[in-house]
């Protein structure tokens, strides 16, 4: 069975998409779950990447997980797609302006207050006003946020991995993007790979990886998994 390193104990949560109401019961049950253990030597609860974006809550989630982890090192926080697509539309690239407002950015802006362009609207007018709309503050937290965190026999990051490649020598963009030539791959990696971006219905315990987008925007349930020595425990919520 793979471990985490010796006493940590990690709390890894899957893709929240602007679903603060379920982070909110998530949270909360993991409490429950950590309270009723005895102490833990190292404690700390993991998000995966995938904040922001699809559901109606984007603003919610970055000030909640902002502030929170001003106060405590236990939060750690990994960037995901839709992370770096704000961060490239932010910074001036038009066209993924375009496309992040399609899939996601457009419920992220509403969240700031800002409704999507019209169909003739000049996009560099508007990336004036998305540069306003959402505080400076948690652009540049963004930009901080890593891709990769490890501990013993697991490594996190938000997409996977390139079969074959060391994990050291992974790139930014298959970290945040790859999907099938990951998912489909058998081999063990290094570690086991404990990711989210691509939702399947039940969460994916293979030998060689964990998938735990449980697709919270579309189906109301957002997952986390309790890691601990050689312990897993599936923890999810969903506001039935």
């Amino acid at each position: 069975m793979p471990s985490t390193d010796a006493g940590e104990r990690i709390y890894a949560v899957g893709d929240v998409h602007g679903r603060f109401d379920l982070l909110q019961k998530l949270i909360e049950r993991i409490g429950e779950h950590n309270g009723a253990l005895p102490p833990a030597k190292s404690l700390h609860m993991l998000f995966l990447g995938d904040l922001i974006d699809r559901g109606p809550q984007s603003a919610q989630v970055l000030k909640f997980l902002h502030d929170l982890q001003r106060k405590t090192s236990r939060i750690l926080v990994l960037q995901g797609n839709h992370e770096e697509a704000l961060l490239q539309s932010i910074d001036g690239n038009l066209e993924v302006l375009e496309g992040w407002l399609r899939f996601g950015g457009a419920q992220t802006l509403e969240s700031f207050g800002l409704a999507s362009p019209g169909a003739g609207d000049d996009l560099r007018l508007y990336l004036r006003e998305v540069r306003s709309a959402i505080p400076a503050l948690y652009i540049e937290w963004i930009r901080r946020l890593p891709l990769t965190a490890r501990s013993g026999d697991y490594f996190f990051c938000h997409a996977g991995v390139r079969p074959g490649v060391a994990l050291r020598r992974q790139t930014r963009e298959d970290l945040l993007w790859i999907r099938d030539d990951f998912l489909a791959d058998p081999r063990h990696h290094g570690a086991v790979i404990v990711h989210g971006h691509s939702i399947e219905t039940d969460v994916q315990l293979r030998d060689n990886r964990i998938g735990i987008d449980t697709g919270a925007y579309r189906t109301g349930i957002l997952t986390a998994i309790y890691l601990e020595d050689d312990k897993q425990e599936l923890i999810s919520v969903s506001m039935a």
